[in-house]
């Protein structure tokens, strides 16, 4: 596990391949994330499934109450069949795209 303090943004880059072990890892670690925008970049690993990311749902949700972005980034995977409640995207760059319009959002009071 990688991780990567830019600014209000953290991305966690997962280094093992191992969904599980990783979302464990964050998930014990979660306490110091948790006043940041979450970026979680799974790119690396080729294998990840739609079932895989499901497993992220219950820490995007805890993030998004606290009017926190989380984002995970995973590529080759048909984004149409990830649930609209996690944001999926394909690469960083659109993962700080995503935090920077809901920021925008947020200061709106959307």
């Amino acid at each position: 596990m990688k991780v990567d303090q830019k600014g209000h943004t953290v991305t966690i880059k997962d280094t093992k391949k191992d969904v599980n072990a990783f979302l464990e890892k964050v998930t014990q670690q979660f306490k110091t994330f948790e006043k940041q925008n979450v970026i979680i970049d799974l790119s690396s690993n080729s294998e990840i499934t739609e079932k895989d990311l499901k497993l992220f749902l219950p820490l995007s949700k805890v993030h998004k109450k606290a009017k926190k972005s989380f984002v995970v980034v995973a590529s080759d995977l048909d984004f149409n069949a990830i649930s609209d409640k996690l944001a999926v995207v394909p690469s960083l760059l659109e993962a700080h795209d995503i935090i920077e319009m809901e920021e925008i959002e947020r200061d709106l009071g959307f």
